[in-house]
């Protein structure tokens, strides 16, 4: 039986192999290639792929033990192993440490997904709260890559339609106030979502029921999600729709992590 944390879970296997069908193809040339990401090439970008899912284990045998999950003391090491690593060595360790993330996912039994909890990053995170925090990081980071090799890449349809519901805590941490008030009706396309969206001090992004009148934004919600991700630049925007606000004040707000 499909449940909650299973579709996130079958979306991160989604996401993975996709990330391998990109990454297999590549030359060494093409994995020191700048990736979306300008400060990190195709192999850096990787080298957090796998990184995180070294992280990402330590973080699931935390929960299914009852233990607190470690600290940052513990992620130095591991992302100074991966820093050291050479291009091709970063590729073909991160596609192995991805994949045996995801079959340690799927491995979770009924019993297990029930019980596996623990707090992190100051919120309580259950089986289908950490596939969700890996495949939003997974999704974004693939089309890092797949953006630079196909320019009319877009996320992962199964990714963005889960993503798109979560949206509120991502904008809270990504999005940077400007001091001027704002109240944007937002829709969504593929899946239609409804959002208002507010900015004065803080940034907020909330679920609508019904879509509000002016001023308004339209936009496919991958697109959406790459806006708030703080990927949605002139060059790889979709057509969207807008009335009563100017699109670039919204990326500025945004500006990614």
């Amino acid at each position: 039986m499909e449940t909650r944390a299973t579709q996130w879970i079958q979306a991160l296997r989604n996401s993975h192999e996709t990330l391998v069908a990109l990454v297999t193809p590549l030359s060494d040339a093409q994995l020191q290639q700048t990736s979306y990401a300008s400060e990190w090439s195709i192999a850096q970008v990787l080298s957090h792929f796998g990184s995180q899912a070294e992280i990402f284990g330590l973080f699931l045998e935390a929960g299914l033990s009852g233990e607190d999950p470690p600290g940052r003391d513990v992620f130095a090491p591991i992302w100074d192993s991966w820093n050291a690593r050479t291009p091709r060595a970063q590729a073909d360790d991160a596609l192995q440490a991805d994949r045996t993330l995801v079959e340690w996912f799927e491995s979770l039994n009924p019993e297990q997904h029930e019980t596996l909890h623990l707090k992190l990053f100051g919120t309580e995170v259950d089986t289908a709260g950490l596939a969700r925090m890996r495949l939003g990081e997974h999704a974004v980071h693939t089309w890092d890559i797949a953006v630079v090799l196909d320019p009319t890449a877009a996320l992962a349809t199964d990714a963005a339609a889960l993503l798109v519901d979560t949206l509120d805590q991502t904008a809270a941490r990504s999005g940077k106030a400007d001091g001027k008030e704002r109240r944007v009706h937002v829709s969504t396309s593929e899946p239609e979502r409804h959002f208002i969206l507010e900015s004065a001090e803080s940034v907020t992004l909330s679920a609508s029921e019904r879509a509000g009148g002016p001023p308004g934004l339209r936009l496919p919600a991958e697109a959406l999600i790459r806006l708030i991700y703080g990927r949605l630049d002139p060059a790889h925007t979709p057509p969207v729709e807008t009335d009563g606000i100017d699109l670039d004040e919204l990326r500025q707000m945004f500006p990614g992590f």
